[in-house]
């Protein structure tokens, strides 16, 4: 299985991409491969033993005002509300769960990643339906009605796989001790959910009309420029905490998934083709860097 893992996320990409219309019906899963693979993941780890650092705090508040601020700085120049919905949820999408395997094989510090893992899902979990409120198909309700509605709803697909998995740590440690034999399905979990959202914006941008052609240029445009930032940004941060790989893939690595499933559920579901093309993004840019990493 070692052997083709580097190959299984290019091939899941694919076949959300040709088998779109089969891969759309799924969608419904979506929200239960995700809450398995945060579980899976979380359960993996000493939940006790993490503790934050101040790379975390800069790389959550990166999320939290560029997502918003890109979105407004977006509406002031005349962009279309769609393309300041793709760039808000693009950037404000939590870190990858196989962070930890990817940016493993590359020499980063696990303890640091799975730190930032937990916490940046965490702070998604909160943040999202604060902007989701008044941006998006809930902005016509009241503040508080629209935000505890999302907040149930990705709470409970975020966060409450950290809570079971801290419990299961607390109170039924053998229980949780064998459940984290099982970790390493959470990477072939993610896959499928990547294969599912894929094929779900696909299926969705074969019925959107001619005229979001422009729309549609615009996103794929600025999601390459964001990924080529969020690396960037991460990395230099990485570098003056000590830790290049791990600051880039925190904060360029994005549970694509997680955020094709916000913008198709809570904003214009067209604005989740920003992190579908993410995805291919990070995924070559990733590829390259292992290819590199092996061959030196």
């Amino acid at each position: 299985m070692k052997k083709i893992r580097p190959y299984i996320l290019p091939i899941a990409i694919i076949f959300g991409l040709f088998f779109h219309k089969y891969c759309a019906v799924l969608k419904v899963v979506v929200p239960y491969l995700v809450f398995c693979i945060l579980f899976l993941n979380f359960v993996a780890v000493k939940l006790k033993n993490l503790r934050m650092c101040f790379m975390d705090i800069y790389l959550i508040m990166f999320q939290i005002t560029v997502s918003i601020g890109m979105y407004f700085i977006l509406k002031l120049l005349g962009f279309d509300e769609i393309v300041a919905q793709s760039v808000l949820v693009g950037v404000l999408c939590p870190v990858a769960a196989s962070v930890v395997v990817i940016a493993g094989m590359l020499g980063a510090n696990k303890e640091t990643l799975t730190t930032y893992a937990i916490m940046g899902n965490l702070m998604v979990a909160v943040v999202a339906p604060i902007y989701f409120s008044f941006i998006g198909v809930h902005q016509d309700m009241p503040f508080w009605t629209s935000f505890l509605i999302i907040l149930k709803k990705i709470g409970g697909v975020i966060a409450l796989p950290f809570f079971v998995a801290w419990i299961l740590e607390q109170c039924f440690k053998k229980e949780s001790d064998r459940i984290a034999k099982f970790s390493g399905l959470s990477f072939y979990l993610w896959a499928m959910a990547l294969c599912i959202t894929i094929g779900q914006t696909i299926d969705f941008l074969m019925l959107s009309k001619k005229d979001d052609l422009d729309i549609i240029l615009w996103i794929a445009v600025f999601s390459l420029i964001f990924c080529v930032i969020q690396f960037g940004v991460g990395r230099k941060l990485g570098k003056h905490y000590g830790d290049v790989v791990a600051g880039g893939q925190l904060l360029g690595q994005k549970n694509t998934a997680i955020g094709i499933w916000m913008a198709a559920t809570y904003l214009n579901p067209l604005a989740s083709l920003f992190p579908a093309l993410y995805s291919v993004w990070q995924n070559v840019f990733n590829s390259w860097q292992l290819w590199r990493y092996k061959k030196s």
